[in-house]
């Protein structure tokens, strides 16, 4: 099964750029996203951010995860 999860572009040194998931802090490959900005946000899939999304999904995947993350045993 593949994953892919919402992070927050915080910092471009192209072609990576650090990332904020969940409060963890990645470098990501940028090169697949068209004109990269800092506060996009994207889906970041195996180090590469895959797609740009927008506030509302954004925030509806990040919700999901943590409570799928506090409802684990």
């Amino acid at each position: 099964m593949c994953l892919a999860v919402p992070a927050k572009v915080i910092n471009i040194n192209s072609p990576h750029a650090e990332v904020d998931i969940m409060g963890v802090h990645k470098e990501v490959n940028i090169l697949l996203i068209d004109n990269p900005r800092v506060g996009d946000k994207v889906m970041v899939h195996a180090g590469f951010a895959i797609n740009k999304i927008d506030d509302e999904y954004y925030n509806f995947l990040r919700d999901t995860l943590q409570n799928m993350l506090r409802d684990m045993p």
